[in-house]
C-alpha cells in the first residue's frame, strides 16, 4: 500500500509561480513511475507530467511544456511539480499519482489532490 499526500496549491496571480509536492508513504519501494494529472471543473482529468524513477526521464502535456517541472528526490520519497508562468487555465486539482509494482501486477495510486487557482 502507498499513501500520497498533496501539497503547495493555492491561489496565485497570472505570471506567478508553484511549487506542488507530493509526499510518499508506505510501501515506497515498490513506486516506479510518478506523474502529475489535473482536473478542472467540469473537464475530465488530463495527464500534466510524469517521470521515471529508473532514468528520470520526463514527459509533459504540451500544454504545460516549458513552464513546469517535474521532479523527484528518492531520499524523501517525494515528487514536485515545479509551476511557473501560470495561466488561469491552468486552475485546478492537481493529483499525484504512483505507479507501483503490487506482486505480479501493477497498480497506481492517487492523492487527494490540491487545489491551485489561477487568477486573472
Amino acid at each position: 500500500q502507498v499513501q500520497l499526500e498533496e501539497s503547495g496549491g493555492g491561489l496565485v496571480q497570472a505570471g506567478g509561480s508553484l511549487r506542488l509536492s507530493c509526499a510518499a508513504s508506505g510501501r515506497t519501494d515498490s513506486m516506479y513511475h510518478m506523474a502529475w494529472f489535473r482536473q478542472a471543473p467540469g473537464k475530465e482529468r488530463e495527464f500534466v507530467a510524469a517521470t521515471s524513477k529508473s532514468d528520470s526521464s520526463t514527459s509533459y502535456a504540451d500544454s504545460v511544456k516549458g513552464r513546469f517541472t517535474i521532479s523527484g528526490d528518492n531520499a524523501k520519497n517525494t515528487v514536485y511539480l515545479q509551476m511557473i508562468s501560470l495561466k488561469p487555465e491552468d486552475t485546478a486539482v492537481y493529483y499525484c499519482r504512483a505507479r507501483a509494482r503490487v506482486g505480479t501486477g501493477l497498480t497506481d495510486y492517487w492523492g487527494q489532490g490540491t487545489q491551485v487557482t489561477v487568477s486573472s
